[in-house]
């Protein structure tokens, strides 16, 4: 087990963020988590590291705060947070996100404070939000498990029994064995994901539609000049970083009002503290047209009504049913692993996808078409049965995926 914290720690802070001699990391991370934040940032120092600066979070000062603080912190972020933020983001500092929390931690809170605070770090926090989306700096989010998260997932047994059957998912999922080869495996991967965004890209498409039995039909808008990405990404200065590990994912932005249709989710999705089930949208010029949930529908209303662009969607991901994550049939309950188990569509704000977008501002994104928000919220609609036919700026269609993965030529 400490051969493969070890190694874990190493992919994240070598192959994850790319650390440079001299760079500084920040790293965020649950207090329930710091021995793991403490083998990260001894990684980090190895890798000659200026210094390594801690953000601590607590599921429980968490829910205590929306539940009992002033009403009027909720619209309000402190200086020292927004310098924080802002200031190493500026800086270029590789950012660590050790993503760990009760899925429902916040059930019971009251959805108008998520909204408020959301929108008051959406301000505040603007130079950190725009440079994480274009590559102004590394930054990776991973995970390992806590005992409230464990317990979701693996509900039957003791608490100590959970959390062990979750970190041998979250190895597997990551693909550390233990044999100190993972790095190998990754870039293996990595060139895998790398040749299907290559035939992706060489198509031109401009429709992608969507279909499956559980009644998603959409057809979704890409803009021109629109390109695919992969797990791998290379900051605005040329370093190489992975975004999330783990990553099966090829994805791009789609026209902000391009999006017509009707899609289901097929997984349940956790957000803002609280778990969201068997919903669906109806979707009219991109736009959220309605919303209904089986489970959690206060919070999803919530969710998509952050800003005006939280009603639109910002990234179509394709990720094959078959994969390491998705072949462990778990829920995870961390969108971080879920979404990587299933093609998914995110509402909020749209990576600039398209040729030169990393270095275009936000209102020339906008002007291209992508939609703007503070928000960013993925959800899963991958189905064994999914079928995806995309369509060419020419008019021919091309078969992307055929039940649930893609089809054989890409």
């Amino acid at each position: 087990m400490d051969e493969k914290l070890r190694e874990y720690a190493r992919l994240l802070v070598r192959v994850g963020l790319n650390v440079q001699p001299g760079q500084r990391m920040v790293i965020s991370s649950p207090v329930e988590c710091a021995f793991f934040a403490r083998l990260c940032a001894e990684e980090a120092y190895e890798a000659q590291c200026r210094e390594v600066v801690m953000n601590w979070t607590d599921d429980a000062m968490t829910r205590l705060k929306y539940l009992h603080a002033a009403d009027e912190i909720f619209d309000d972020v402190p200086l020292w947070r927004r310098h924080f933020f802002n200031d190493y983001a500026l800086e270029g500092a590789a950012y660590l996100a050790i993503s760990a929390t009760d899925p429902e931690n916040l059930k019971g809170v009251d959805s108008k404070r998520i909204v408020r605070a959301q929108r008051a770090s959406g301000k505040a926090l603007k130079d950190f939000d725009r440079l994480q989306m274009c590559g102004g700096f590394p930054w990776c989010i991973a995970s390992i498990p806590i005992p409230s998260w464990a317990k979701n997932v693996f509900p039957d047994g003791s608490e100590d029994e959970a959390v062990s059957k979750l970190w041998e998912a979250i190895f597997q999922a990551v693909r550390i064995t233990g044999d100190g080869k993972a790095v190998e495996r990754w870039q293996e991967h990595l060139d895998t994901l790398q040749k299907r965004l290559e035939k992706l890209n060489a198509m031109n498409l401009q429709f992608l539609h969507y279909t499956n039995t559980l009644g998603t039909d959409l057809t979704v808008e890409l803009p021109e000049g629109h390109i695919w990405e992969s797990g791998g990404d290379v900051t605005l200065d040329g370093q190489a970083y992975i975004a999330n590990i783990p990553t099966e994912e090829i994805f791009t932005s789609p026209l902000k009002t391009g999006t017509n249709g009707v899609v289901y989710a097929s997984m349940p999705l956790v957000n803002d503290g609280s778990i969201i089930d068997k919903f669906h949208f109806v979707v009219k010029d991109g736009k959220i047209v309605e919303a209904h949930a089986e489970k959690g529908e206060e919070a999803l209303q919530a969710a998509i009504t952050v800003d005006e662009g939280a009603s639109y969607f910002g990234e179509a991901a394709l990720v094959p049913y078959d994969s390491p994550i998705s072949n462990q049939k778990l829920l995870f309950y961390n969108t971080l692993f879920d979404e990587n188990a299933a093609c998914h569509i995110a509402f909020g704000e749209a990576y600039p996808c398209l040729e030169g977008g990393q270095k275009m501002s936000k209102d020339e994104l906008k002007a291209q078409g992508l939609n703007d928000s503070i928000t960013h919220v993925d959800f899963m609609i991958g189905t064994p049965d999914l079928s995806i036919v995309g369509k060419t700026r020419d008019g021919k269609e091309i078969p992307i995926f055929v039940d649930g993965n893609f089809a054989p030529d890409i």
